[in-house]
């Protein structure tokens, strides 16, 4: 029952990932100008709503089911994490709007940091089922 769970926290964050993205993607506009994505959410509204708990559920999915052997469980993980490092790619290869005071060193550490955990939680697990 755990292990099902887990999956399906995972997933769920991998879906708020993938919707994250894809609304950052949107607010980029073509034009050059920055618009509004498909959501109506502001950056940080963007950030809490949907980065925060991806973030953080599939660390909680993994300490859930940490007894019971997973690679599915493992790969999703790792997933989720490659999707985190991706994310935090664009942002540091994208200039910071106007008037925003970014630092490329904090965003590194805010994004790559919890996306390589996260890639090195998926592979303890997959170990840890190996063995």
């Amino acid at each position: 029952m755990a292990l099902k769970a887990s999956l399906i926290i995972t997933g769920i964050a991998i879906v708020l990932l993938v919707l994250y993205g894809a609304d950052v993607a949107a607010s980029m506009g073509g034009d050059g100008g920055k618009s509004d994505g498909f959501l109506p959410l502001d950056d940080m509204q963007r950030g809490m709503g949907l980065g925060g708990p991806a973030l953080i559920l599939p660390i909680i999915a993994f300490f859930i089911s940490l007894k019971e052997p997973s690679k599915r469980l493992g790969g999703l993980i790792i997933i989720a994490g490659a999707l985190i490092l991706i994310g935090g790619i664009a942002m540091v290869g994208t200039a910071a709007p106007e008037g925003s005071d970014r630092d490329p060193m904090a965003s590194v550490a805010m994004l790559f940091a919890p996306g390589i955990f996260q890639i090195a939680l998926g592979a303890i697990k997959i170990k840890k089922s190996s063995s």
